[in-house]
């Protein structure tokens, strides 16, 4: 499996205001979308995130974005590792994701850019 980058994920009580400071800090421009009720804006590194508190929490819950050459591939290395699919693959606007807890309780989503 090939690990392309890793997106830091921030949730935020106003995303308007926080994608000036964002911008700035990453030197680029916010692509924006909605995804199940939740605002989300990309900056670079940076995966801002703002709506309602219940589907905050959820995502609070997963410690970073995986960007990856394959999702299936990865999904099928995550298994064989011991890791638990625990949503996915999915598509999203971006490509196609998954979430997966490692045998150490952490959670992460993988991420491709596949159609």
């Amino acid at each position: 499996m090939e690990i392309l980058g890793a997106t830091l994920r921030v949730c935020v009580d106003d995303l308007e205001q926080a994608v000036p400071f964002y911008e700035r800090l990453a030197g680029g421009r916010a692509l924006r979308f909605e995804r199940g009720g939740v605002r989300v804006a990309a900056v670079g590194c940076f995966l801002l995130m703002s709506g309602p508190e219940a589907e905050l929490e959820v995502l609070r819950k997963v410690a970073a974005t995986i960007a990856v050459k394959d999702v299936d591939e990865a999904c099928r290395v995550l298994g064989e590792l011991g890791a638990r699919v625990v949503a996915g693959p999915v598509a999203t606007p971006a490509g196609r994701s998954l979430i997966a807890m490692h045998p150490d309780g952490a959670v992460y989503e993988y991420v491709d850019r596949r159609g």
